[in-house]
């Protein structure tokens, strides 16, 4: 009679830790990482975020933007980890255009979960961003200037709505061009130090309409990596600007 007693009380604990350790794996299965930080590329800065912000925000994460200096890859980086240091916990690091490399030396911290691409380039240790850039013809439309005589390069005002954001209106595209940031360009040709793309989930985003990074470029960068790639048709290079839902529903991939 012990016996029996004894066999069905182990029993008992044996399925009540099963169904506690069921319910711990499906727990984490659920769980998502809250923290968003979204960087900028070169030309913009953050406030063009926004409405992905606001989907994000809406959806229970917190949503950090980088306001990189655009001065050097060392100056973004340590701008970009500042925010990384401040986190309770792991995040997804979003890159636009040239914050992707920004990301790829910001990726082996510790706070790094996992990474998106918007656009953006994705150099190995090693590479520059120019190696990348100038693996393809460029596209007309394109319109980045060569540096002025204190080194900083930009966007050439007429060829602006063109060739960075051909899918928002003509008065945004102007406006945009008149705010534009400008970036150091020995930036582009300075080498990445990390690479975490090799071993963190890593997610890119090409639009098909892009013209001032050629198309050809990301898709050869991202199916090297790896990358789960999403494309969106008819998209330019302000992809984030245009499509936020689209960017926002990888960005919240990535977080899961």
């Amino acid at each position: 009679m012990l016996k029996k007693i004894h066999f069905t009380i182990l029993l008992l604990v044996t399925i009540f830790l099963g169904l506690g350790n069921a319910q711990a794996q499906k727990k984490n299965t659920n769980t998502k990482i809250k923290n968003i930080v979204l960087v900028h590329g070169a030309f913009v800065d953050g406030s063009g975020w926004r409405s992905v912000y606001d989907i994000l925000s809406k959806n229970g994460y917190n949503v950090t933007i980088a306001q990189i200096p655009l001065t050097s890859l060392k100056d973004d980086n340590a701008t970009v980890r500042r925010i990384l240091d401040k986190l309770d916990g792991p995040a997804v690091l979003v890159g636009h255009s040239w914050g992707g490399t920004v990301i790829t030396e910001s990726s082996s911290h510790a706070n790094v979960a996992s990474l998106v691409y918007v656009t953006a380039f994705q150099p190995d240790k090693g590479e520059t961003t120019d190696k990348w850039y100038s693996s393809q013809p460029g596209l007309p439309e394109a319109g980045i200037l060569p540096p002025d005589n204190e080194g900083f390069a930009y966007y050439d005002l007429e060829k602006f709505h063109a060739g960075f954001a051909a899918d928002l209106s003509h008065d945004q595209a102007t406006f945009m061009a008149h705010a534009q940031k400008p970036i150091l360009a020995s930036s582009f040709t300075t080498a990445v130090t990390a690479a975490d793309w090799h071993t963190k989930p890593t997610f890119g985003i090409v639009p098909t309409a892009d013209k001032s990074i050629n198309p050809i470029i990301l898709r050869n960068m991202y199916k090297r990596s790896g990358t789960k790639i999403t494309e969106i048709k008819g998209a330019s290079h302000a992809v984030f600007i245009s499509h936020p839902q689209e960017v926002a529903n990888v960005i919240m991939a990535a977080s899961k």
